[in-house]
């Protein structure tokens, strides 16, 4: 008897057709902006993440710039001390803020970029300033300083509570949007459950506008922009890429979602249409943390 085979991943098309890497890649590479939506303990996301960024390269050379959540904008300097080669590993660990996953999971990303002089773009806002929002609302950015703000997207942020990403946070969280756009918080500063829903949704807001702003800045024509995050912030066209559409309608946008399945060799109709390309891994794949 033999055994059936154990492919670690599969492929799909946004209609739910089985694709091959070399149509992802050659996809990926007509994009002006690529966001990659990871699940951050998936070894797969991570060990695919360094494959596309490899052949991405060897297709783009100075054309391909880097990004990620996984570093935020306060900590750019430092990041791209490391990745142009002038700081050492350890300077880079005692400058940022280094995710515990980091040295399994994405330093392989940032030492191709050091290797090669790729550009690395940290996109996130500072978690201070996303906290700041989860508990008192848009409106305490207001006591930012100025120079500050320069971290963050340009404020005031319009949030769309009504998106279906926000909406699932406010349902999670027993909230309900009220209106259909938000600028601020309850002027009364109430802590009611459905306050404290809509402030979770727009702390992600914050961080999806500021990764879309920061990702749009280092675009220019020819290029293409590699983007890591979280799948959350991508999938189903929404979060960063809803935000990259509000300042660049026409950009060309090519995004990719992960999924764990078991099997994975049909993709369900309700997986269909999360992202470009459905990334499939089988659902008992072992994590990195």
């Amino acid at each position: 008897m033999t055994a059936p085979d154990r492919p670690a991943y599969q492929l799909y098309s946004q209609q739910g057709k089985a694709i091959s890497y070399s149509k992802l890649l050659k996809q990926a590479a007509e994009a002006d902006v690529v966001l990659f939506g990871e699940l951050h303990n998936n070894p797969i996301c991570h060990w695919l993440e360094l494959q596309l960024t490899k052949d991405l390269y060897a297709l783009k050379k100075e054309q391909l710039v880097l990004g990620g959540e996984m570093f935020e904008t306060d900590n750019q300097t430092a990041l791209a001390d490391y990745a142009q080669g002038r700081t050492t590993d350890k300077e880079f660990a005692k400058q940022a803020r280094l995710w515990p996953n980091y040295p399994t999971d994405y330093r392989p990303l940032v030492d191709f970029a050091r290797a090669n002089k790729i550009p690395f773009v940290a996109t996130n806002a500072p978690r201070r300033y996303a906290s700041l929002v989860a508990h008192q609302g848009l409106a305490a950015l207001d006591t930012v300083t100025a120079a500050n703000k320069q971290l963050l997207a340009p404020l005031p942020l319009t949030v769309d509570l009504t998106l279906p990403g926000y909406k699932a946070m406010l349902d999670m969280m027993g909230g309900s949007a009220h209106s259909t756009q938000a600028t601020g918080n309850n002027p009364h500063g109430s802590t009611a459950p459905s306050d404290a829903a809509a402030n979770f949704a727009r702390a992600q807001a914050i961080k999806d506008a500021t990764m879309a702003h920061f990702i749009n800045q280092s675009w220019q024509q020819g290029k293409t922009v590699l983007h890591y995050n979280g799948d959350y912030h991508s999938k189903n066209f929404e979060g960063i890429s809803w935000y990259l559409r509000q300042q660049r309608p026409n950009l060309r946008i090519f995004t990719i979602s992960s999924v764990e399945l078991s099997p994975i060799d049909k993709l369900p109709a309700d997986k269909a249409g999360l992202a470009n390309a459905i990334l499939v891994i089988p659902a008992d794949m072992t994590k990195t943390y």
